[in-house]
C-alpha cells in the first residue's frame, strides 16, 4: 500500500468535508440533480470515448495507484551482477536453473532467451517490444483518468448553465431561485472535486508507476545484454547504476 497516496486522499477529503461541516453542514452540499449531471454525465462520456474493456478494468487500474507493484532496483542490480559473475565463471548455460526459478516473468523471459543462444539483437528487440506494449497499455488506461478530469469539469460547467437558465426562467418565483442556484454552483463544485481529487492525481501517479516499471525493465534488458556479451561484472554494475539516482548508486564491490 502506498501510504503517500492514501494519506493524501484521506487528508484532502477530511479537510474539505471538515470545512463544509464547520460551515453550514454537509447537507446543503448534497444535490441530486447536480449529482446526476456531473457524475452521470462524466461516466456517460467516458463510456463513449473508451472501449468497454477499458472501462471494465478502470477500478482495477485505479487500485494500482494505491497498491502498486514495488520495484527494488538496487536488489535487481545485485542479482544481475551475481548472474554475470556466474556466467563468466561457468558459462551462460549455468544460468538455466536461475532462469527457470526466476519469479519476474520479464527477467525470466530474457534470461531464457540468452541461455537458449538467441541473437543479442533478437533478445533486445523482443524485450523492448514487450516493454513498449505494456507501457502503451498503461498509458491507454491512464488516459481514462486524464479525460475524467476534463470531462467532469465540462459537466460542471454544463450543469452551471442548466442551473442559470432554470433560475432566469423562474425569476418571478423566489422559491425556485434557490434550487436552481444550487444546481448552478454545486455542479461546478462536483466537477472540480472529481477532476482535481480523483482524475488528475490518479493519472499522475499512474504515470509515475509506469515510469518505475519501464526503468526496472530497462535495467533488465541492459543487464542481460551485458551478461550475454560477457562483460566484466564491475562494468555491468557501473552501467546499471548509471540509470539510478546518485543516492541509490551503491556498489557491492565497495563493501
Amino acid at each position: 500500500m502506498d501510504l503517500g497516496t492514501v494519506i493524501g486522499l484521506v487528508l484532502t477529503l477530511a479537510l474539505l468535508f471538515g470545512a463544509m461541516a464547520m460551515g453550514v453542514g454537509l447537507g446543503p452540499y448534497i444535490d441530486i440533480p447536480s449529482v446526476l449531471i456531473v457524475f452521470g454525465g462524466t461516466i456517460g462520456v467516458l463510456l463513449m470515448g473508451f472501449k468497454m474493456e477499458q472501462m471494465k478494468v478502470a477500478g482495477k487500474v485505479m487500485g494500482k495507484a494505491f497498491k502498486p507493484q514495488l520495484y527494488n532496483n538496487q536488489e535487481l542490480v545485485q542479482k544481475m551482477v551475481e548472474y554475470s559473475t556466474k556466467a563468466r565463471k561457468d558459462g551462460i548455460l549455468a544460468l538455466e536453473s536461475d532462469a527457470n526459478n526466476e519469479e519476474n516473468e520479464f527477467l525470466k523471459k530474457g534470461l531464457s532467451m540468452a541461455v537458449d543462444g538467441s541473437e543479442p539483437d533478437t533478445i533486445r528487440d523482443l524485450l523492448e517490444i514487450d516493454m513498449e506494449q505494456t507501457s502503451d497499455r498503461h498509458k491507454a488506461n491512464m488516459a481514462i483518468f486524464e479525460q475524467m478530469g476534463g470531462y467532469s469539469g465540462a459537466m460542471g460547467m454544463i450543469g452551471t448553465l442548466i442551473g442559470l437558465v432554470a433560475m432566469l426562467l423562474n425569476m418571478s418565483d423566489p422559491s425556485a431561485i434557490g434550487p436552481s442556484m444550487a444546481v448552478a454552483l454545486l455542479t461546478t463544485l462536483y466537477g472540480a472535486m472529481i477532476g482535481n481529487i480523483i482524475g488528475g492525481p490518479i493519472a499522475n501517479i499512474l504515470a509515475i508507476r509506469d515510469n518505475d516499471e519501464t526503468l526496472f525493465k530497462t535495467l533488465i534488458i541492459e543487464g542481460i545484454m551485458s551478461i550475454q556479451a560477457g562483460d566484466n561484472p564491475r562494468n555491468l554494475e557501473a552501467k546499471l547504476l548509471a540509470f539510478l539516482p546518485p543516492k541509490e548508486r551503491i556498489s557491492q564491490f565497495d563493501k
